[in-house]
């Protein structure tokens, strides 16, 4: 998700179409982390999620179907409060801004970034622990 300083966001934040999982890093710790019974953990490690973002400007639909046939959208504006919800269906406010190109969000437990970096969407969700930060860093290219 986003935090823009400027009103427009750039053009190099082609973000709208379908994706595809193709690789995480950190998926176990930071579901644990997070409170994800294992048996969720386990069927979640390999599954392709599927990502599909419509944006229209600074106007974005950004929508992630997970197992099950359970999907999330969280419509938004940069720079605007908007109405949010976790997987887990925790209603939540924030604002999405853009920082260096990318995405930025503040979830209630994690920080999660968004970018397109060589035509892949890089998302980066990050826990501040005790014991230093926990990341999950998800990869997916566009199907």
């Amino acid at each position: 998700m986003v935090h823009c300083i400027v009103a427009t966001c750039s053009a190099d934040m082609a973000f709208s179409g379908k994706w595809e999982t193709q690789s995480q890093q950190g998926y176990e710790d930071f579901c644990k982390l997070l409170g994800i019974p294992d048996d969720v953990i386990e069927k979640g490690r390999d599954y392709k999620l599927i990502t599909e973002v419509v944006q229209n400007g600074d106007e974005f639909s950004w929508t992630q179907h997970y197992p099950a046939n359970h999907s999330v959208t969280n419509k938004f504006v940069i720079g605007k409060e908007c109405d949010m919800e976790t997987i887990g269906g925790k209603k939540f406010k924030a604002t999405v801004n853009t920082e260096g190109g990318k995405l930025s969000v503040q979830f209630p437990k994690y920080h999660h970034t968004s970018e397109i970096s060589g035509g892949k969407l890089i998302e980066t969700s990050t826990v501040n622990t005790a014991n230093g930060p926990v990341v999950l860093i998800r990869t997916s290219k566009k199907i």
